[in-house]
C-alpha cells in the first residue's frame, strides 16, 4: 500500500450523507420550485380580487424569504445543541403548516393570511438551505467543496418536477393554484422521514475557557468571511430579484402560465446542473475565481433581458442568472466553511443565512414594486428590474478584488 493511500481521507459517510440530501433536496426542494412560479401570479390574483395594491403581488414571495431570514439564526443555533435533523424536521413542518395555511387562505380570498402560510413556508426554505452545510460536516478538505456541489445538484431533479406540478395542480381547483399548495403538503408529509436516514455528528462543543463567541461585526471583520458573506447575498439576492418578476414579465407579454413555468423550469435546471463539476472547479482552481466568474454571468443576463422580451430573451437571460448563482452562491458558500472554526459553526452559518436571505427579503419586494410601479408598462418594469443588478454586481466584484489583493495567502485561496 503506497504512503498516499494510506492518508487518503475516508469519506464513506459523508458520501452516504451526500447522496440522502441529494434525494431530500430533490423531493422536498421541488416545493420552492412550485411555489416560486406561482407565488407571484396567487398574489397578482389575490390583490385584484381583494381590492389591494398589485404593487404587493410579490410579496407572498417576500414574506417566503423574509420567514428564512428570521428562522435562520435560532435554527441554527438549535442544530448546533441538538443536530441538523432536528433542524430539518422542524423546516419540514413549517412547509407543511404553511402550504396548508396557503390554500385555505386562497380558498377563502384572504391575501393577508396567504401571507402567514408564506412566512411559515420560508421555515422550510431556512432549512433548506443548511443542507449545503451538512454535507460538508462530514467531509474532507479536499471532499468538502464537491460535497456541497453534489448536494446542490439534487435541485436539478426538484427544478424538473417542480414546475411540472404547476401545470397538472394550477387548476385542479375551482380557485386557480389552491391544489398546487395542497400538493406543497403533502411533500412534506412524505420527505420529512428521509431526514432520519442522515448520519452526521454530535455538533461539537466550544472549547473549554475559550474566548466568549464573535460578534457579527467581529465576524464579518474576518476578511474572508464578510467576502464571502457579501458575494452570497449578492448573487442570490440578484438572482431572487430577476427571478419573481420573471412570471409576471412573461404573462404581461401575452404568454401563458404554462410558458411561465418552463422559463422557471429551465432557470432552475441551470442553478443546479452546473454543480455536477462546480466543486471539482473550486478544488482545481479555488473559490475566488469561481465566485468571479458567476457575477460575470449575472451581470450578462441582465444585458440579455434588456435585449428584448420574446420567449427567446427570457429563456437565455433565466437560464445565465441560473449559472451564475450557482457559480457565485456555492463558491461563496466554500469560501465560508473554510474560514471559521468548527465550534463557531452555528453562529456563522445562521449569521450568513440571515443577512442572505435578509437581501433577499429586499430584492424580492423590490422586485414587485419595479416590475409593476416604476413604469407605465411591463417593458419599462422589465427594464428596470434588470438595470437594478449593476451597482450590487460593482459592489460583489470590488469586495473580491480587495480579498485577492491581500497578502494572506489563504485569504486569496478563499
Amino acid at each position: 500500500m503506497t504512503a498516499s493511500a494510506m492518508t487518503a481521507p475516508d469519506d464513506r459517510q459523508a458520501k452516504r450523507n451526500v447522496a440522502v440530501l441529494v434525494a431530500i433536496q430533490a423531493i422536498l426542494g421541488s416545493q420552492v420550485t412550485m411555489i416560486f412560479v406561482v407565488g407571484g401570479l396567487a398574489g397578482l390574483q389575490l390583490t385584484r380580487s381583494a381590492g389591494v395594491n398589485p404593487c404587493l403581488a410579490t410579496l407572498p414571495i417576500s414574506m417566503i424569504v423574509f420567514g428564512s431570514m428570521t428562522t435562520a439564526p435560532w435554527l441554527s443555533q438549535l442544530m448546533q445543541r441538538r443536530g441538523r435533523v432536528t433542524g430539518f424536521v422542524i423546516g419540514a413542518l413549517g412547509g407543511m403548516i404553511g402550504s396548508a395555511i396557503a390554500a385555505w387562505a386562497l380558498w377563502i380570498n384572504s391575501f393577508w393570511i396567504f401571507l402567514l402560510g408564506s412566512y411559515l413556508t420560508g421555515t422550510y426554505m431556512s432549512a433548506q438551505g443548511f443542507f449545503r452545510f451538512a454535507a460538508a460536516d462530514t467531509a474532507s478538505e479536499s471532499f468538502r467543496p464537491k460535497a456541497i456541489s453534489y448536494v446542490m445538484a439534487g435541485g436539478l431533479i426538484s427544478a424538473l418536477i417542480g414546475p411540472q406540478l404547476v401545470k397538472v395542480t394550477g387548476d385542479l381547483s375551482v380557485i386557480p393554484f389552491v391544489g398546487t399548495y395542497a400538493v406543497g403538503v403533502l411533500i412534506n408529509m412524505v420527505g420529512i422521514w428521509l431526514f432520519f436516514l442522515l448520519d452526521l455528528p454530535k455538533p461539537p462543543p466550544g472549547p473549554r475557557g475559550g474566548p466568549a463567541p464573535r460578534s457579527w461585526l467581529s465576524l464579518l471583520g474576518t476578511p474572508a468571511i464578510g467576502v464571502a458573506v457579501i458575494c452570497g447575498m449578492v448573487s442570490y439576492a440578484l438572482m431572487n430579484l430577476v427571478m419573481t418578476s420573471t412570471p409576471l414579465a412573461v404573462v404581461g407579454c401575452g404568454f401563458t402560465t404554462g410558458n411561465a413555468a418552463d422559463i422557471v423550469s429551465a432557470h432552475v435546471i441551470a442553478m443546479f446542473a452546473p454543480s455536477f463539476f462546480t466543486g471539482h472547479l473550486i478544488a482545481r482552481f479555488g473559490a475566488t475565481p469561481i465566485v468571479a466568474t458567476g457575477l460575470v454571468i449575472l451581470g450578462l443576463a441582465g444585458v440579455v433581458g434588456l435585449l428584448g422580451m420574446e420567449l427567446l430573451h427570457f429563456y437565455g437571460a433565466l437560464v445565465l442568472l441560473g449559472i451564475g448563482w450557482n457559480f457565485g452562491f456555492i463558491g461563496a458558500t466554500s469560501m465560508l466553511t473554510a474560514a471559521h472554526p468548527p465550534h463557531e459553526r452555528g453562529r456563522v452559518q445562521g449569521m450568513n443565512d440571515a443577512l442572505v436571505f435578509g437581501c433577499v427579503t429586499l430584492a424580492s419586494l423590490a422586485s414587485g414594486g419595479l416590475m409593476n410601479c416604476s413604469g407605465g408598462d411591463v417593458v419599462q418594469g422589465w427594464t428596470a428590474v434588470n438595470l437594478a443588478m449593476l451597482p450590487f454586481l460593482a459592489l460583489a466584484g470590488a469586495a473580491l478584488i480587495w480579498l485577492s489583493m491581500r497578502p494572506t495567502p489563504a485569504a486569496r485561496r478563499g
